[in-house]
């Protein structure tokens, strides 16, 4: 459920985390996955498939893209502004950015968008999850995008073994010498709460996790 506190701002749950208080009603959790789910698939997917312009970062227009949600077969038509603001603002994973009148997504995208995100503060290590049928395959040839246009790396193991429950019963834990890569040249962008993005990374910066 998407809420507003009067004194807190945008919060998720049946009241404010930090003072209890119900504040105004914005969504009840069955529009929040149906709302989650169009702009998953049109700030990483398939912009053209609902007639939205994207620009080369990644970042679409809100109003067009409201008028988008609003027009979608979700009888959405209640929609304002708002409401995607504080789905941003309240997103668990840092997975979207607002700036100004634009929004789009951080990472997860199959389309080619040159994301501009910032490689400071990098941490010394990253994680990824892989399945034992290809865990050595990857230790020798390194790891390379898949059905997305970058490496997904996460900033702790806890955070990369949940993700590889998507995939396994048992995912294996690798661990990437980032700080060593990242002093070799190789480019890793912060892209959301606990996910950094690559273009790929060569075998000599993986090991198993202990």
């Amino acid at each position: 459920m998407l809420r507003e506190c009067h004194t807190h701002g945008y919060c998720r749950g049946s009241a404010c985390p930090v003072c209890g208080e119900e504040g105004r009603f914005l969504m009840n959790e069955h529009e929040l996955n149906r709302v989650g789910r169009i702009m998953a698939g049109v700030l990483r997917h398939f912009p053209d498939k609902f007639g939205v312009a994207m620009d080369s970062h990644g970042w679409v227009d809100i109003p067009e893209f409201i008028d988008v949600l609003r027009k979608s077969k979700d009888r959405l038509q209640w929609i304002k502004p708002y409401h995607l603001v504080a789905i941003v603002a309240t997103d668990p994973k840092g997975r979207y950015q607002i700036e100004g009148n634009r929004v789009r997504a951080t990472y997860g995208h199959s389309i080619e968008v040159d994301l501009d995100l910032p490689t400071d503060e990098v941490p010394s290590k990253l994680y990824y999850p892989v399945t034992e049928e290809e865990v050595e395959l990857i230790l020798e040839r390194g790891l390379q995008p898949t059905d997305r246009q970058k490496v997904h790396l996460s900033k702790g193991y806890e955070n990369a073994l949940s993700a590889g429950l998507r995939r396994a019963e048992a995912p294996i834990i690798l661990v990437v010498d980032a700080e060593r890569a990242v002093q070799d040249g190789l480019k890793i962008q912060h892209a959301g709460k606990t996910v950094y993005v690559t273009d790929s990374v060569p075998a000599e910066y993986l090991n198993r996790a202990d």
